[in-house]
């Protein structure tokens, strides 16, 4: 599985460098950093209080929007493209462990959407903050937001290969998850919340319960500890990949004529 993971990851990593589709999405990931700029420019004299709200959507925008689409779209094109481009068959006929070729896939897609979420997160974060925190605090934050990212590119991007392993049409099951079930579940009171993955990433954000920002992500929120968020994320990745490996083992897959 070892030597089965470490090829298929290469490979397609370097298939997908090279798609359309990864250039399409780095523009999509990169408008909140052109958005930065602008507005930097235009309202060079604006108060912190105003940046500090633009940056908090431009976290809301990352967080609820970015991140949920190249999960959905690379995660449940693990499998899907490769019946849809009849070279399934190939990959299962091969002397190749099946559970290698799920993980390598999806580690490869993710590690390609953290690359693209994490250069746009650094320029428009260090440019709507510069002049108003130190670097080391800069530095330090947007680590936290880098982290909380990158912890919901995995998780997510578990769950949609999960999905596309084991559903034909997983594409629309998922964009009822991400922007129905995930979008309105985090703002319901009380331990409901606890069933989103985006409560997690709520809860591990750096802010105070006191702080001004971030109102469209806090609101309603009862934060999980930091300690419980990062076991909980991390074991909705190792599920969901488990449950996609398990799946793709065993389950029979007919191309479409």
């Amino acid at each position: 599985m070892i030597r089965t993971f470490r090829s298929v990851f290469g490979f397609y990593l370097m298939l997908a460098v090279r798609a359309p589709r990864a250039r399409a999405f780095a523009l999509l990931t990169f408008l909140p950093a052109v958005l930065a700029v602008v507005f930097r420019l235009s309202f060079p004299a604006r108060s912190v209080e105003v940046l500090g709200v633009f940056s908090d959507i431009l976290v809301v925008f990352y967080l609820q929007f970015l991140l949920i689409i190249l999960a959905l779209f690379y995660g449940t094109s693990v499998c899907s493209e490769e019946i849809e481009g009849k070279t399934l068959a190939y990959l299962t006929t091969r002397p190749l462990s099946k559970s290698g070729i799920i993980l390598g896939k999806t580690a490869a897609y993710a590690l390609l959407s953290a690359a693209i979420v994490l250069i746009s997160l650094a320029v428009s974060f260090f440019v709507m903050n510069a002049g108003r925190l130190s670097a080391g605090e800069a530095a330090g934050t947007y680590l936290r937001y880098g982290g909380v990212l990158l912890l919901g590119i995995a998780a997510y991007t578990a769950f949609f290969t999960f999905l596309g392993v084991l559903l034909r049409k997983a594409v629309i099951i998922g964009l009822a998850f991400g922007f129905g079930w995930e979008s309105i579940l985090q703002y319901f009171p009380g331990s409901t919340q606890r069933f989103s993955i985006a409560h997690y990433l709520k809860s591990l954000l750096p802010f105070t319960p006191k702080a001004q920002g971030f109102s469209l992500l806090t609101f309603r929120l009862e934060p999980t500890s930091d300690a419980m968020s990062l076991v909980a994320l991390v074991l909705i990745t190792g599920v969901f990949l488990a449950l996609a490996c398990l799946v793709f083992r065993f389950k029979e897959y007919i191309s479409e004529e």
